[in-house]
């Protein structure tokens, strides 16, 4: 029996995701958290709906649902569990729970679209930030994904990408009620989890949120 703390990952299979598909960034993510957290993955949306902080304090949403809709159970359980203390990573495509206005609203920002897949360069913005120990610049293969911004949902933007000489948010975070939440946008294929850098942005991220659990 495992004592870990448990990370949920909920994402979809290849035949409805060619794009996205779980199991390749289930494997990375698992081998990234190591024997830090216990990594849980389902394509199961209903894991939405029955979330609870007790047995996953933190949830990844690496959906693929651009053109399909969450039920209201799931985006009711999805908004219950992040408004009453528990933490949200968005992963790349997860921003895909768009879809429902509310998620949209707690995730506080909308996919707009990406030019094509092309080389980018990363930079930590926000100097001292816990998210960003011992993380450098980086450069990776990856969608530039461009997003409009709510105006309504304070946030802070940690990191930035390059595309045609201006710079571009990839990574932000802020509350929601008593919960967190954070954005990342590299996660497009298994290779975008290869470069060092990113691989400790993502474990800083899930110790972050573990350090801050909400009874």
């Amino acid at each position: 029996m495992t004592n870990l703390m448990k990370i949920l990952l909920v994402g979809d299979d290849a035949s409805i995701a060619p794009y996205h598909p779980l199991e390749p960034v289930s494997a990375k993510l698992a081998a990234i958290f190591g024997d830090e957290f216990e990594l849980v993955s389902t394509d199961n949306y209903d894991a939405f709906a029955d979330l609870k902080r007790s047995e996953f304090p933190i949830c990844i949403s690496y959906t693929d649902c651009w053109n399909r809709d969450l039920t209201a159970s799931q985006t009711a359980g999805l908004l219950t569990f992040v408004a009453g203390g528990g933490n949200l990573i968005v992963l790349h495509s997860g921003i895909s729970i768009q879809r429902s206005y509310e998620l949209l609203q707690m995730v506080g920002a909308k996919f707009m679209h990406h030019p094509p897949f092309q080389t980018l360069s990363y930079y930590g913005i926000e100097e001292g930030h816990p998210l960003l120990e011992g993380v450098t610049n980086f450069s990776v293969d990856e969608e530039p994904y461009m997003f409009e911004f709510d105006p309504f949902t304070p946030k802070t933007v940690f990191l930035t990408y390059e595309f045609e000489g201006a710079r571009y948010p990839a990574g932000w975070e802020h509350d929601y009620a008593l919960g967190k939440i954070i954005y990342l946008q590299p996660g497009h294929h298994a290779p975008s989890f290869d470069p060092p850098a990113y691989r400790q942005l993502l474990l800083n991220s899930a110790r972050w949120l573990a350090a801050r659990r909400v009874e």
